[in-house]
């Protein structure tokens, strides 16, 4: 049976009571119609997690009275950042929902030429904001016990200058000679770079390759900007990361 998930990023002390957080206790009490008594999970961002005990204590207020820490092993051994092209709203919550199941470490939106997507501002503010959001969800939905960030957004020269060093640089080209399953990641991890809906320009190939990255390919079809993430990730997964076991 699935216990629900909350994130709570005040301190959580076993036996004292934890006020969720109003979106959390929203979720619970009327969306999950949640009663007192019910077991529930709280984590808090840095690994530790602890069952306990829902507490209702209101319409849409709530409290956890959390039991002794635990730190479930769900996180990923393989780091992977992500850096993909913005596209079309509802393409873009997918690749962040489904990039944080499959163990993302953190995610960048790039602002870039062919990006059919324009913010700026107050906007791209709000956006970031309900990007971590589904991010939050994520984590809570998947059981992972750290919450990847998302960077504001960016163009690819700020990006890339962020990037840690000494991983592994993929760019996805469908035209690469390089199979991704061939490549084989450092103990520092991978870096992957996802172009928009339209592809990366050829300027910004040329700035990545010379950032360091190499392109690669996923197989011999052509993959929508959406589709090629959540693939390189899978893949990434099931022959380097924990999927392989």
């Amino acid at each position: 049976m699935h216990i629900p998930r909350f994130l709570c990023p005040a301190p959580i002390v076993a036996g004292v009571p934890l006020t969720l957080q109003a979106a959390s206790a929203h979720h619970a009490v009327r969306v999950l119609r949640l009663a007192s008594g019910q077991r529930v999970q709280v984590f808090d961002g840095s690994g530790v997690q602890h069952e306990g005990e829902l507490i209702v204590t209101g319409r849409e207020q709530a409290e956890v009275l959390p039991g002794p820490a635990t730190w479930p092993a769900v996180e990923s051994a393989l780091r992977i950042w992500l850096g993909q092209g913005l596209s079309a709203a509802d393409k873009f919550d997918l690749v962040l929902q489904k990039s944080v199941e499959l163990g993302v470490h953190a995610l960048a939106p790039l602002s870039l030429k062919r990006s059919v997507v324009r913010l700026d501002g107050e906007r791209a503010q709000k956006r970031l904001a309900h990007w971590q959001g589904v991010v939050v969800a994520a984590c809570e939905q998947s059981g992972r016990v750290r919450v990847p960030q998302v960077a504001p957004l960016q163009g690819l020269g700020a990006w890339c200058a962020s990037l840690p060093p000494h991983t592994l640089r993929l760019l996805l080209l469908p035209q690469a000679g390089l199979d991704l399953r061939a490549c084989t990641p450092p103990a520092a991890g991978v870096v992957l770079a996802i172009g928009p809906e339209g592809g990366f320009d050829p300027a910004e190939e040329a700035a990545l390759l010379a950032a360091g990255f190499q392109g690669v390919r996923l197989g011999p079809r052509i993959l929508r900007t959406e589709t090629a993430a959540l693939a390189a990730l899978a893949g990434l997964q099931a022959w380097h990361g924990d999927f392989a076991g």
